[in-house]
């Protein structure tokens, strides 16, 4: 697999950082989750099946565990003999944190020059904000993107996802291997800062314009991604469904009105998004509330437009076409789960069926760096690993 050979300490909780390594485990590196004596704290997020919760096996399988008190001087130097054989570090503190504990990025590379180091934070590792915690939803509301996600009343409401966190996590990977592969040319690794609020800004190049040209916030019902436009809206079926039209492009604008007798409505639509589309939209609610979320599947089947019905997450998750893509697949203990999206014609990734449980893999790692058994017990008792 692509990223045989490579071997990740990954030192985070929660989401961004498990969701790196679990995509570089799911192509073949060795991922040593290094976890306090709580562990995880997704272990215990959540509804279990068959022992794990699907938070934690969605996002830790293929990893190994090593249970680690870092606060220690032989859990310090456990540690450090970890990364001097390591390419890769992960953590998710507050800034100055591992810095403190002594595994931080001057330390780790006096070791191990060629070390990616990868700190993933809610600001950032400098700047006026960055001691300030945050999850993912207070990093939308500090953008301005929490914002734009707005229910009745146009209240803000909270987001269907974690865009923030996965931002962070897709970008922090993509920050990763290109270290990794400079590395190849210099033989020296690097230090990767990545701050949640930078990456979900850097998602919101097709929003920013009003901010940028007129210097205000956008009117979010003359905006093409917000209800300004038709053919990018949610309308009601008659039996209280709900389904989209995706795509304003004028060849599924003309395809849709003239299958529903109304060609006079297209040139409404070549018109800018808002009050001037008004018209088509009323037209497009009174009738997709004529028909039940069935009939319009059928009769949207053999037209070439952007729809599709809108589905709970449980309809959602049933769509054949997921596991035809293997985004979905069943682990050996016959627990379905999450694939991996990265798809490679060669050296396909493989999602791992291995859960460890806290500190599962302790033992074996002490043994590769040369601790004998007794070595090992002092270790144990002294509360150290």
């Amino acid at each position: 697999m692509k990223l045989e050979g490579i071997r990740v300490l990954d030192l985070s909780r929660f989401l961004p950082g498990p969701y790196i390594s679990l995509m570089m485990a799911d192509h073949g590196a060795e991922v040593i989750k290094v976890e306090s004596f709580e562990g995880e704290t997704t272990r215990k997020l959540g509804p279990k099946i068959k022992g794990h919760t699907a938070y934690f096996r969605n996002t830790q399988r293929g990893k190994m565990s090593l249970r680690l008190n870092l606060k220690s001087p032989d859990g310090l130097e456990i540690f450090l003999r970890l990364a001097e054989d390591a390419d890769v570090v992960i953590d998710s503190f507050r800034p100055g944190v591992v810095d403190r504990l002594g595994i931080g990025y001057e330390a780790i590379k006096e070791r191990n020059p060629r070390i990616v180091y990868c700190s993933l934070s809610a600001f950032g590792q400098h700047g006026t904000q960055a001691q300030r915690p945050s999850h993912d939803v207070g990093a939308q509301a500090i953008t301005g993107i929490l914002s734009l996600m707005q229910g009745e009343g146009r209240e803000p409401c909270l987001p269907p996802a974690p865009a923030a966190d996965i931002a962070m996590g897709s970008l922090g990977l993509v920050g990763i291997l290109m270290a990794l592969y400079r590395r190849e040319q210099t033989g020296l690794g690097d230090f990767v800062d990545m701050s949640m609020t930078d990456c979900l800004l850097s998602w919101s190049p097709h929003i920013i314009s009003d901010v940028l040209v007129e210097g205000r916030a956008p009117v979010l019902e003359d905006e093409r991604l917000f209800g300004g436009a038709a053919f990018y809206n949610v309308y009601r079926t008659k039996d209280g469904r709900h389904l989209v039209l995706s795509g304003a492009e004028m060849n599924f604008v003309e395809n849709l009105l003239t299958a529903l007798e109304r060609p006079d409505l297209i040139e409404l639509c070549r018109r800018p998004w808002g009050a001037e589309q008004e018209p088509v939209k009323a037209f497009l609610k009174e009738t997709f509330a004529s028909r039940t979320l069935a009939e319009w599947d059928t009769f949207m089947a053999d037209i070439s437009v952007c729809y599709a019905p809108v589905l709970d997450l449980h309809e959602g998750w049933n769509q054949p076409f997921l596991r035809e893509r293997g985004i979905i697949s069943t682990g050996a203990d016959g627990v379905e789960r999450l694939g991996t999206p990265v798809k490679y014609a060669v050296e396909p990734g493989q999602p791992s069926d291995n859960l460890s449980e806290l500190g599962g893999d302790t033992d074996e790692l002490l043994e590769r760096l040369g601790y004998d058994a007794a070595e090992r017990q002092r270790l144990k008792d002294e509360g150290v690993c």
